[in-house]
């Protein structure tokens, strides 16, 4: 059972993770990632860490929701379907350490490609490829949000399409974290997570959101897509470190 003090601290931390994803629609997931894993079991973190993002996602694709792009969100989902679909196939399962190695040096080599062979969401082969390559890391590695960033970041969209349109292809990947992880929780004595404390999670998320709503409305768009690459190279940065630490560590 989490104390009053560690509760208030969660509730802090994912209104500010919420906020930082609100914002500019990447890292805030994975801060609080981190920091449950601090606090919690692994299945009860999987479990609120998918609760709390797809309350989140959902909240933002909804206040954003005229911003989508649903053509993206479709091609996306398609390649994400077909890369599920040869995981399940063939069950494949390249070692940790080496998908992190690889998810970390990606944004750093996307971002290093000149602008007319970049990488953008908004070429149709290019949403395919999105779909494909951020659900195959999803599944070997649990993370690809640094990977998502690099189909968006040298796009043309507005910074209201960016993030309405990364929080719509999110939420379903984090509907099935939830449903897969829920059963394992439930029947587990001491995998349970508290409803007080996924009820506060919810909130805070809902909160956090609001609030990233107000200073998306007043920072332009170059000032978003400058951030949004300080901080795709910071994420990219921990999975790089991350990777080399495993891959040390064997």
């Amino acid at each position: 059972m989490l104390t009053l003090p560690l509760m208030m601290g969660l509730g802090l931390t994912v209104l500010v993770t919420s906020f930082l994803s609100g914002l500019f629609g990447m890292a805030g997931g994975m801060v609080l990632m981190g920091l449950l894993l601090i606090l919690l079991p692994v299945p009860s973190v999987m479990l609120l860490h998918g609760i709390t993002q797809f309350t989140s996602n959902g909240w933002r694709a909804w206040l954003w929701r005229k911003h989508v792009e649903w053509r993206i969100v479709g091609r996306f989902s398609g390649g994400a379907a077909v890369a599920g679909g040869l995981f399940a196939l063939f069950g494949a399962i390249p070692d940790r350490g080496v998908s992190l190695l690889i998810l970390g040096l990606t944004p750093f080599l996307a971002l290093a490609v000149p602008q007319r062979w970049a990488l953008d969401v908004q070429k149709p082969a290019h949403g395919w490829l999105a779909g494909f390559s951020c659900m195959g890391v999803q599944l070997v590695a649990g993370i690809s949000g640094p990977l998502l960033d690099v189909f968006f970041v040298r796009s043309a969209m507005t910074r209201q399409s960016v993030v309405a349109t990364k929080a719509t292809t999110q939420v379903f990947g984090h509907a099935i974290k939830v449903a897969y992880f829920a059963p394992m929780v439930a029947g587990s004595p001491g995998e349970t997570v508290e409803s007080v404390v996924i009820v506060l999670s919810i909130a805070m998320a809902l909160l956090g959101t609001n609030l990233s709503r107000r200073v998306l409305d007043r920072i332009s768009d170059v000032q978003f897509r400058r951030w949004s690459r300080y901080l795709v190279m910071g994420t990219a940065s921990v999975y790089l470190s991350q990777g080399v630490f495993l891959l040390a560590s064997h």
